[in-house]
């Protein structure tokens, strides 16, 4: 058995969803971040950081913090997920790598003032904004003439999937990106995606774009 210590949030997403992939079980104890609960001691000698997710194996012992450590742990335990192939194993990381460096912090920046935030600062609207426009974009040319980010279905698409979630928050128009927006849907309609998106439950449905019922 797995706990997970998550919260609504792309980071947190990525966890559940890989965890409903897989078809681990987990039980979720929820880390209200609003509330400030990632501050509190029990948290902390969970995850140092005081950030979510973490996680801890009760079957290895094994205690994680950082998404993307817990991405590869999850995966390497198991033998899924991740490409057995050397050269697309380094690709898999390469764009893994891309969302905990680029993506993640640059869309988490756009949608703490474009939408959390809105007025404070022009100039850090407009950057953020361009940065996410771009990053989009480098998507989405990924994502051309691929049905997945590597040669196959892997972490790196559980990555990515949670924080293209918020293009709303981003002010990206994703039926600009048609790669990026078949990507989307394909990987939304996944049964597992459909029940990671929610952990902790708190109704909140998939987003998808205004012309999709």
């Amino acid at each position: 058995m797995i706990d997970l210590y998550t919260w609504s949030t792309p980071n947190g997403r990525k966890i559940s969803i890989c965890l409903e992939e897989l078809q681990l079980p987990y039980q979720v104890i929820p880390i209200d971040i609003g509330q400030g609960e990632q501050h509190e001691a029990a948290f902390l000698r969970v995850s140092p950081n005081n950030k979510i997710p973490a996680i801890v194996d009760h079957d290895t012992g094994m205690t994680l913090m950082e998404s993307g450590a817990i991405l590869m742990y999850l995966a390497e335990k198991t033998g899924r997920l991740i490409p057995s192939d050397s050269d697309q194993r380094y690709r898999m990381l390469e764009w893994l790598m891309w969302q905990m460096g680029g993506l993640g912090p640059m869309v988490g920046q756009a949608h703490h003032f474009l939408k959390n935030n809105p007025g404070q600062s022009e100039y850090s609207e407009k950057r953020y904004h361009a940065e996410a426009e771009r990053l989009y974009g480098v998507l989405d040319r990924r994502l051309e003439e691929r049905e997945f980010v590597v040669s196959e279905f892997s972490i790196a698409d559980i990555a990515i999937w949670p924080w293209i979630s918020r293009f709303e928050w981003h002010q990206v128009d994703i039926n600009a990106f048609a790669n990026v927006r078949r990507w989307y849907l394909q990987l939304a309609a996944r049964p597992a995606f459909q029940a990671g998106y929610d952990v902790p439950a708190r109704g909140l449905d998939i987003p998808l774009p205004p012309d999709v019922d």
